[in-house]
């Protein structure tokens, strides 16, 4: 479990290469709340199907926050790999632990204090309230897990290694699994039960990390002195991953906001939306992961003075999500009920999930353009346009879209799934022109 050059050689090989162990751990990662879901589905009430739908999606939204916010790590530590400088490479590592440390208590103490407001704003249906304020306060008292797994990937991300964050995720799955089928299925303890098994399942994944970091050999210079907080890489970090945490945040709000709308029309409704939302979650996670893997590939690339070998990557990138996610498109819009079915036998659930989740099959072919090139501009250091392009989509064009098509009668929760391929739709043609416009720029220069 080596750490990849990305820098030399054939193109297409190495990126799938560290494509793939992304794509696993990605999938496995969404396996927490989706496999809560689903052992709370066989085994528990429609409350507690609702609690978990709507807290997961809280929590799925701090997970990306903290995962958007650590990308300014694996965009340093990746330049400086290309630039072939341990020492500064083990710098920002260390100052990276200690900034996520510090963000993790805060976020902790925010979501705990706050559960009762945000199962509200959240709009948790009467009958599931209680349970989802259950589900948020566990959840959230362990958001140094959930931010530990993901600066350990962006550390690794950037190295080069994609490996390692892949194996821990697999064995905390196999825990979450296990802690839920005890939990749930035998000690009967519904959407509290979903929560302690990810936690746990997650603190795991850390400790087996930890342990594995001391016996590797890395290709960077790293002591404990190095653990502290400089405020200059700290900015730096700041600087590339804050705006990405905070279109990631806002986008996943706008999704909240539509869950919240959703609920108005019932617990049946919740729950059908929150059951296509976790089968959306794995639909996603081809182009998510050549978004993240893109992003380490061109900062090498790019701080080792090699950007051709990155615009080739772009491309292989991008004709390789979309074979995928038309294949995915097709599976999504005629086989929906099937995917919904792993999650529930509600037939009425099923059938609004069903309904919602045929929209995402026009976004599986549009999401692996913009995702890639999103990637390729985070790898660039335009962090501000990636922002910008995604509040544009999610808040400027998601959210009132939702809200129209929710207004219109009868209710057809098929229009409101197309707000979200609307959105990525207007995000496409934002990041074609601006890497057109930014490429154009570079070669008259």
């Amino acid at each position: 479990m080596t750490n990849q050059t990305l820098t030399e050689g054939k193109v297409l090989q190495p990126l799938l290469k560290f494509t793939l162990p992304v794509m696993i751990a990605l999938f496995l990662q969404s396996l927490y709340g989706a496999v809560d879901l689903l052992i709370v589905g066989q085994f528990a009430s429609s409350v507690d199907v609702s609690a978990v739908s709507t807290g997961s999606q809280l929590m799925q939204i701090m997970t990306y926050v903290m995962a958007s916010l650590s990308m300014g790590t694996t965009i340093l530590v990746g330049r400086a790999i290309g630039k072939q400088e341990p020492k500064r490479a083990g710098e920002i590592i260390g100052t990276s632990v200690v900034f996520f440390c510090v963000l993790a208590v805060i976020f902790s103490f925010f979501i705990v204090l706050s559960t009762g407001a945000l199962a509200s704003i959240l709009q948790a249906p009467a009958e599931a309230y209680s349970a989802t304020c259950d589900y948020i306060r566990i959840c959230g008292a362990g958001m140094i897990c959930i931010t530990g797994y993901n600066l350990f990937s962006s550390i690794f991300r950037g190295l080069g290694n994609s490996m390692i964050p892949m194996v821990t995720v697999i064995l905390a799955a196999i825990m979450n699994i296990s802690g839920d089928l005890i939990l749930v299925r035998v000690f009967h303890m519904g959407a509290a039960g979903a929560a302690y098994a990810t936690v746990f399942s997650q603190a795991m994944s850390v400790l087996i990390s930890l342990i594995w970091i001391r016996h590797l050999e890395l290709p960077v210079t790293f002591h404990r002195t190095m653990i502290r907080w400089n405020s200059k890489d700290i900015k730096k970090i700041f600087q590339l991953g804050f705006p990405l945490s905070i279109s990631d945040f806002l986008v996943g709000l706008s999704f909240l906001v539509i869950l919240a709308i959703v609920n108005q029309f019932g617990v049946t409704a919740s729950a059908g939306i929150g059951v296509a939302e976790k089968v959306c979650a794995f639909i996603m996670i081809v182009p998510t992961s050549f978004s993240q893997s893109m992003s380490a590939f061109v900062a090498q690339n790019q701080a080792a003075g090699k950007p051709d070998r990155s615009y080739k990557g772009l491309r292989y990138g991008i004709l390789t999500a979309l074979g995928i996610g038309f294949c995915m498109s097709l599976l999504t819009y005629f086989h929906g009920n099937l995917l919904c079915q792993i999650f529930t036998k509600d037939p009425e659930v099923v059938q609004i999930g069903f309904a919602y989740l045929r929209s995402y099959a026009i976004d599986c072919c549009i999401t692996p353009i913009f995702f890639n090139i999103a990637g390729f501009l985070n790898g660039c250091g335009h962090t501000n346009f990636v922002m910008a392009e995604n509040l544009i989509g999610g808040i400027g064009v998601r959210l009132p879209a939702a809200w129209i098509f929710s207004r219109m009668r009868p209710v057809s929760f098929f229009q409101i799934g197309l707000s979200t391929p609307c959105a990525s739709a207007v995000q496409t043609i934002l990041c074609i022109f601006y890497l057109t416009r930014m490429r154009k720029e570079t070669t008259t220069k």
